[in-house]
């Protein structure tokens, strides 16, 4: 029960901006937003049509957990009730692993690299008998 109460108190309050676990969080999660702006234009110069569809989402989820954990921090830090508890951390950061793992497996699975086509240009090819058409 006690972990209970833990978790769901509404305004856990005693952090501050210059406190070392908000900072730690507010960097994190600034990485995560600029990290998505960065993936955004790695995406825009890969030449392999197969990353490019796996890592379609990699942006997106970027930012998103970006933003929302800066406003999760921020809730804390001023003590707005409800969005501060520590429930929504543990969410945010189950959501987060669960995503990793889903592209991880996703990218091992699905990934392949189209290797160019070698054909061998035989000069005897013109003179051999060639295969019968069905009609």
């Amino acid at each position: 029960m006690q972990i209970l109460s833990y978790l769901f108190y509404p305004n856990p309050g005693n952090a501050g901006y210059g406190s070392p676990k908000a900072i730690l969080l507010l960097g994190i999660c600034a990485t995560f937003v600029v990290l998505s702006l960065l993936v955004r234009f790695w995406r825009g110069r890969l030449g392999n049509p197969v990353t490019k569809r796996l890592s379609n989402s990699w942006s997106t989820a970027l930012l998103s957990f970006g933003v929302t954990g800066i406003v999760l921090t921020v809730a804390r830090v001023e003590g707005i009730q409800f969005v501060a508890m520590r429930f929504l951390w543990a969410l945010w950061a189950a959501a987060l692993a669960l995503y990793l793992v889903y592209q991880i497996r996703n990218f091992r699975h699905r990934h392949y690299t189209v290797l160019p086509m070698v054909t061998v240009d035989d000069p005897r090819g013109k003179y051999l008998p060639a295969k019968k058409q069905h009609s």
